[in-house]
């Protein structure tokens, strides 16, 4: 879906999101609430000019609107695989992007995140799976490595990963997939100002990733292993 039509449903009452380049950036109204709206789009790859921007983005509303929520809208075909960006150091801009996020964190901003096309890889770390509630629509499209490729790695025949897709959403693409392994909070459908709203009054920072994927079938082992951990610590 085109972040227009997005920002369309989820601020109904008004929005001063703009577009620069692959960068979005404003704020919209959620009931009497103002957010700041950070995002991307044309399923862009984030290289260390765009990482940046997001990180200056991100500084600039808690220097200029402290506690003010930030919703990520995110769009992003990964991280920019380029020998440039990984020569200038790639993971350290993306890494500055996380400590932003963060920082805001920190100082009473509530980060939510909406996957409103698509979300692979190393590009969904610091704007999607920081937040403190990580949503998708339904027709979203996230994944870390496509059957392919994953084929190509693990030497298992796509076929193969095809079939144990069907019963694993662990070798499966796709936001329904996501979030019985615990990685989404929630798929929102239907009114998404509703959605923002009741994920605004929700807020918490606490990580239930493991816990939601054992409790949905998805993610069966982590949830017992952290608690062995913790147990013989």
């Amino acid at each position: 879906m085109e972040w227009k039509k997005v920002a369309e449903q989820m601020f109904p009452t008004g929005h001063e999101i703009k577009q620069y380049g692959d960068l979005l950036s404003g704020e919209g109204r959620c009931d009497k609430q103002t957010v700041a709206v950070i995002g991307t789009t044309n399923h862009t790859e984030v290289g260390v000019e765009l990482a940046l921007a997001m990180g200056a983005a991100v500084l600039a509303v808690i220097r200029d609107h402290p506690g003010r929520p930030i919703v990520f809208l995110v769009d992003t075909s990964g991280q920019r695989l380029r020998h440039r960006d990984e020569m200038l150091g790639l993971n350290g801009y993306m890494a500055h992007l996380a400590k932003c996020v963060e920082m805001a964190r920190r100082r009473g901003h509530a980060i939510i995140s909406l996957v409103y096309e698509q979300a692979l890889s190393g590009g969904f770390l610091a704007n999607g799976m920081m937040a403190d509630v990580c949503a998708a629509l339904p027709e979203a499209e996230i994944r870390v490595m496509g059957l392919a490729a994953m084929a190509r790695v693990t030497r298992i025949s796509e076929e193969r990963l095809t079939e144990l897709s069907v019963s694993s959403p662990v070798f499966a693409p796709g936001a329904r997939n996501y979030l019985k392994m615990g990685g989404l909070d929630a798929l929102w459908e239907g009114d998404l100002s509703i959605c923002l709203k009741k994920a605004l009054e929700h807020i918490d920072s606490t990580d239930h990733r493991s816990v939601n994927g054992l409790e949905r079938g998805g993610r069966l082992l982590a949830e017992p292993v952290v608690k062995r951990v913790l147990a013989s610590a």
